[in-house]
């Protein structure tokens, strides 16, 4: 059985730092399109960072130069390194795997693309 598993966030002031951790089992994430999705309320869902099986990295334009994904891959853990947090990062955090080579960019990622989603974990940036 695939599970993703959240971990990680919680409130953090303006300019601080948080590293998101989401822990695969069943399911191997080297061999997948990888990343992390975010929710805020009263918004949809968007792709903020994701990893192709190359292990290339895409970030969206609001995150870009402050968030960095990463993958264990002895692990089978994705993380999501967070810096420089703003209000506006305040969100539930998501990730998300599809196995196979198609990992278009982040920007036009949808939720429907991705089968596989861990729980989520709160990330509240105050100022």
């Amino acid at each position: 059985q695939v599970h993703l598993v959240e971990s990680g966030g919680r409130s953090v002031q303006a300019g601080g730092s948080l590293r998101l951790s989401c822990a695969a089992s069943g399911y191997s994430l080297v061999s997948s399109c990888v990343g992390w999705f975010r929710q805020a309320p009263g918004k949809k869902r968007e792709g903020v960072a994701g990893m192709r099986i190359d292990g290339t990295t895409m970030y969206a334009d609001s995150v870009k130069g402050r968030f960095t994904i990463l993958r264990d891959n002895a692990e089978n853990t994705l993380y999501l390194k967070m810096n420089d947090l703003i209000p506006e990062d305040t969100a539930m955090y998501y990730c998300a795997a599809e196995p196979g080579g198609g990992c278009p960019p982040v920007q036009f990622w949808q939720v429907i693309d991705f089968r596989t989603w861990g729980q989520g974990t709160q990330v509240t940036v105050s100022s």
